[in-house]
């Protein structure tokens, strides 16, 4: 007797594809992300409109610390108090070039060994200085305000690239311009071109196309020349590449030189505003790391790069108000807490599996490295200056920040109205504390 059951052939599943399109494809996708802090998907990039923004911003900050806040007397006199502390160092770079004895003077005397400072931000200030006959500190102050702008041009920038709403521009701009030492990216210190390079290399790198890659480049020789930690910031070409590219292509050890060699390129040829001040100080003086040796010697910076893992390092007290070196001390313990909460929202989001975590891993890395790096320099002097040093990783988790609002469901209401609340008010207590830090620097006092 026949059966009456007939065997069907086996169903063959399409093999998924696995490689880098498709992986990104997944990755941008999210959850259903909050729809009134996106642009509409027809949005065009206004590149204009994010420079002046940018302008704007720089001279809200520059109009408040010198129109509203420095001491009285002429517009001139009260623009120069912007110069303070490391301001003088910078200067006397400029005016008499890098100048050492071997080994350092065991104290901080600009006049027998200057090395402490990476040559960058002296040099566009030299440069612009003689090309346009400006005093040293005037020349200073131009280059840190441009860069200043720069910097700010670039955050819109990204908001821009993120099809973020302009209400979500507005309070991502108002959390940094916020940030108590916010105001040292109008003064005569490195923070602006820094900050300017890095936010410059990150937004170039994820750029299509070779010119993009040389724009990136160039702003990345600059970051590595402004300061020590732009070294390992300059990884974030191979971060972002090895967690966007997917899991099969970093298992394909033989494929690594076609899918990494760019990115690679691109990490080493960042470095070279960093090897080439080594490599002048090595012919100069026969010591590359004379940098390091001057720090030691007159800062008293030996560095402890197991500092974040000590107990000891974290303080609770709360401040005093005139005190920044306590202030900077607990600034140390908030940054290490809002990375563990980083850290668990951003795997708790994971759950979702689309959660875009990938697009934002470049920039917790490099502002672990800026935090991690600073932290292990300044543990030897009771956490001093961490209050400004910490601003570089403050702007690199707002950015992500907003970045991880995109994907997120839309939430109630009244969750969004609380939010907005608390923002303000946290912003507006900021706002307060940097004032008092701009009155304080602008005559003359220590602030970080």
């Amino acid at each position: 007797m026949e059966s009456s059951v007939q065997l069907q052939p086996p169903v063959v599943l399409p093999r998924r594809r696995t490689d880098r399109s498709v992986f990104r494809r997944e990755t941008e996708q999210a959850a259903p992300a909050d729809h009134s802090l996106i642009k509409p998907a027809g949005h065009q990039a206004r590149p204009l409109r994010a420079v002046w923004l940018g302008l704007i911003v720089m001279l809200a900050q520059l109009f408040v610390a010198v129109v509203l806040i420095a001491p009285e007397g002429p517009l001139w006199y009260r623009y120069s108090t912007l110069v303070q502390h490391d301001s003088y160092w910078f200067a006397n770079i400029m005016d008499r070039g890098y100048d050492s004895i071997l080994p350092p003077i065991s104290r901080k005397m600009m006049e027998v060994s200057n090395v402490a400072f990476f040559p960058a931000y002296p040099i566009l200030a030299s440069a612009l200085q003689k090309a346009s006959g400006l005093s040293t500190y005037t020349a200073l102050l131009i280059v840190a305000q441009a860069a200043a702008w720069a910097f700010w041009s670039y955050v819109f920038l990204f908001a821009d690239r993120w099809k973020l709403a302009p209400r979500l521009q507005f309070f991502g701009a108002l959390a940094i311009a916020a940030h108590p030492t916010a105001f040292y990216l109008v003064t005569g210190y490195s923070e602006s071109l820094f900050l300017m390079a890095l936010l410059g290399f990150i937004y170039w790198s994820g750029a299509k196309g070779k010119k993009a890659k040389f724009i990136a480049a160039a702003h990345g020789i600059v970051m590595s020349g402004t300061r020590i930690v732009g070294i390992p910031c300059a990884g974030y070409p191979v971060v972002r590449e090895v967690f966007t590219g997917g899991w099969a292509r970093l298992w394909n050890v033989w494929g690594w030189f076609r899918s990494y060699a760019g990115a690679v390129t691109l990490t080493a040829v960042s470095t070279l505003g960093a090897i080439g001040f080594f490599i002048y100080c090595h012919l100069r003086w026969g010591a590359w790391n004379l940098y390091m040796l001057t720090q030691e010697a007159g800062w008293n910076v030996h560095p402890d790069y197991l500092a974040i893992f000590k107990p000891a390092s974290y303080r609770w007290l709360v401040p005093a108000l005139e005190n920044a070196t306590e202030a900077s001390q607990m600034t140390m313990t908030l940054g290490a807490f809002v990375f563990v909460a980083v850290a668990v929202f951003e795997l708790a989001a994971a759950r979702r599996r689309f959660s875009g975590w990938q697009a934002r891993i470049g920039l917790y890395f490099c502002a672990f490295i800026t935090y991690y790096i600073a932290v292990s320099g300044v543990a030897s002097v009771g956490m001093e200056s961490m209050l400004r040093y910490q601003f570089c990783a403050h702007v690199l988790i707002v950015l992500a920040f907003l970045h991880f609002l995109t994907h997120l469901p839309s939430p109630p209401k009244s969750v969004r109205a609380l939010g907005i609340g608390a923002a303000v008010l946290l912003c507006a207590a900021s706002l307060a504390l940097q004032g008092w830090y701009v009155w304080t620097f602008t005559r003359g006092g220590w602030v970080a």
